[in-house]
């Protein structure tokens, strides 16, 4: 029999919103090479592998061209998973293993709350080309560890942006997160996440980017608690709550099909 695989939309509210995630339930230890072509075959921003380990699960992510070393939305997913299956019972959180340490779900009320590490950027000189291939009247300019920040004049300047993704292809790093203040009144400030050298052109929602947005924005607004939204074509809302060196991430997961990896395609796994 093959792996089951699941595909979910995360930061959703209702199917075909949101960010669509592959969630493959591995029964032992894998071949990173096999979880990546799987992960090309799926073409979705991120595919999640889950395996038992003990009372909790270890989990990878793989964009359809690399392994990542953080991914908020298919955890979100994943974790919808074990619970919707019956792997974890309902009222029990899920503890997952990863590259960035111990990550733990719990949900209430159809919301799912993920504890992340916060992953602050510090102000930085832009790269060159950045500033050139997005376009907008740019603010403030920042990085982590994994993205570059750039906060632009205003929200409209996000949602209008069609930045040159050959130039953005070229920096070294996993992404870069645009973002502003919301003017609409809906939310504290939106945000569009591209990742092309990721083999991400953009990203629907981005469960990690808002692990940089909350602390940024709470420096900003002076608030712990906050309202994202990702204004990319599908869009989806994410609740953060900073709490020190961790956010806390709140959205919803809807299913939209469950099937099974062939035996053929599980051969070299």
């Amino acid at each position: 029999m093959g792996f089951p695989i699941h595909q979910v939309d995360a930061f959703a509210s209702e199917v075909f919103r949101g960010n669509p995630a592959a969630v493959c339930l591995l029964s032992g230890p894998v071949e990173p090479g096999w979880m990546q072509r799987v992960a090309g075959e799926m073409n979705l921003s991120e595919t999640a592998f889950v395996v038992p380990q003990g009372q909790r699960f270890g989990l990878r992510w793989f964009t359809p061209a690399v392994e990542v070393d953080l991914c908020g939305h298919a955890t979100l997913a994943s974790a919808h998973v074990l619970w919707s299956s019956g792997q974890v019972p309902a009222d029990q959180p899920v503890a997952f293993e990863t590259k960035s340490g111990t990550l733990v779900a719990t949900h209430e009320s159809g919301w799912i709350t993920l504890d992340f590490p916060a992953e602050p950027a510090s102000s930085c000189d832009a790269p060159e080309g950045l500033i050139e291939s997005l376009g907008g009247t740019v603010r403030v300019v920042a990085k982590n560890r994994m993205d570059y920040l750039v906060e632009l004049e205003n929200d409209d300047q996000v949602r209008s942006l069609q930045p040159d993704l050959t130039r953005l292809k070229t920096l070294p790093v996993r992404g870069v997160i645009v973002t502003a203040a919301d003017t609409r009144g809906e939310h504290d400030f939106i945000s569009r996440f591209f990742g092309p050298g990721s083999g991400v052109d953009e990203d629907p929602v981005t469960g990690s980017a808002h692990c940089c947005l909350a602390p940024y924005w709470r420096e900003k607004l002076g608030k712990d608690k906050l309202r994202g939204y990702q204004a990319s074509s599908r869009g989806g809302e994410v609740l953060v709550h900073c709490r020190g060196e961790r956010v806390l991430l709140q959205g919803q997961a809807r299913t939209v099909f469950v099937g099974e990896l062939s035996e053929e395609a599980t051969r070299g796994s």
